[in-house]
């Protein structure tokens, strides 16, 4: 007999109890699909500053740009510049400088000057000679001297050494004075950094929920795909050589019985049971004529159970699966 080409088709489908999972699969697959995505997460994902930080840094800029600062700044230039270029205030000393004046002034009238004309008088010697002169002026500048250039040059001396340290001490305190309210600040601040680090846990925990609500339903669905995960079937065509004489009238035997749901026992090979429906055993197998496995059940077993199930075509017998 001639030769040509033959197409053979084979298809093969999921397990009659799978079935029913699957197709229940499918819906709630494409009803969570024409749902949509799950909105973002509708309430805030940022922790905003805590008040605390929000007081603090208020009054760091207040207290650094305000005039509290400005006037520590310029009181501890004015005294370190004072002390440091030798600058004495003498009003303040004045009252002190009268005083000695009036003291010396008292003692000369009072002390010196009599009692030196007593002397001049009774070492015989006149008043009024240039020698007298001499010995009284002297006597005035020593008084002055004594009583009040040297405590006044004392005191001066005094007061610059003062200054000085004073202008020491205010650059030393400087710093201190101008920090101390900003660590108080710093501290404000740290509370309201802590505080504000867990109100951001406390935002984070709440997106974890939402996500894991929002896609709690798409998760339920992949597990239940994965419990009943298998060979869903499929279909395939094969395009070969047509044979001659008897293969070709086995080809189209083994064509027919793919077909029309062949599933004679005699004509399967390589027979492996691999479950159970209906009290009825289900086989991988492939037929005498295709090393093509296949899997389905046998016609003579069914014929007991359900023999409507059950056909024949030129003594061969072949399995209705929709009456199964």
């Amino acid at each position: 007999m001639g030769g040509g080409t033959k197409v053979m088709t084979s298809e093969t489908g999921p397990w009659a109890e799978q079935k029913p999972y699957l197709l229940a699969a499918f819906d709630q697959a494409k009803k969570l699909y024409n749902k949509g995505s799950p909105a973002y997460y509708p309430a805030e994902t940022l922790a905003g500053f805590d008040p605390a930080q929000t007081a603090a840094q208020q009054a760091t800029l207040g207290y650094a740009m305000g005039p509290r600062a400005a006037r520590q700044q310029q009181a501890a230039e004015q005294s370190l510049v004072q002390g440091l270029s030798g600058q004495i205030d003498p009003n303040a000393y004045n009252p002190m400088a009268n005083a000695l004046q009036q003291q010396v002034m008292g003692n000369l009238k009072g002390n010196i000057l009599p009692g030196l004309r007593d002397q001049l008088m009774t070492s015989g010697q006149q008043g009024g000679s240039s020698r007298n002169d001499l010995i009284q002026n002297k006597a005035i500048a020593n008084a002055v001297q004594s009583g009040m250039t040297k405590p006044l040059a004392d005191m001066y001396t005094n007061a610059y050494n003062q200054a000085q340290q004073r202008a020491v001490q205010s650059g030393q305190l400087y710093p201190g004075m101008m920090n101390a309210p900003m660590s108080m600040y710093d501290s404000i601040a740290g509370v309201g950094k802590d505080r504000r680090a867990m109100t951001q846990a406390a935002m984070d925990k709440a997106m974890q929920k939402y996500q894991y609500e929002s896609t709690a339903p798409m998760q339920s669905l992949a597990n239940y795909m994965n419990m009943i995960q298998g060979n869903y079937g499929g279909q395939t065509t094969q395009t070969t050589p047509g044979p001659s004489g008897l293969q070709n009238m086995s080809s189209i035997v083994g064509m027919i019985g793919s077909l029309a749901g062949l599933s004679d026992r005699r004509v399967k090979e390589n027979v492996k049971r691999v479950g159970t429906h209906k009290g009825m055993g289900v086989y991988d197998f492939n037929y005498l004529w295709s090393p093509k496995k296949h899997r389905g059940m046998m016609a003579q077993e069914v014929e007991k159970k359900k023999p409507e199930a059950v056909f024949e075509i030129s003594g061969l017998k072949g399995i209705n699966y929709d009456k199964v």
